[in-house]
């Protein structure tokens, strides 16, 4: 059971580099709107952090 949750606590680490790297500052605020809006079963603050995701993805493809 640890080993799960150090394996899904680099992973969540991994993809937050990620998108702070390719995204800057937006995606982080996008990325933390949205995993707050989850976890607090908020679909406003999960939805705001959505789209601003896929504003973001749309204007770099």
């Amino acid at each position: 059971m640890p080993l799960i949750a150090v394996v899904v606590a680099a992973l969540a680490i991994g993809f937050e580099q990620l998108v702070q790297w390719k995204y800057g500052p937006m995606g982080i605020i996008a990325f933390v709107a949205l995993s707050i809006g989850i976890k607090a079963k908020n679909t406003m603050i999960s939805g705001v952090g959505a789209v601003i995701l896929v504003m973001l993805l749309a204007q770099s493809g």
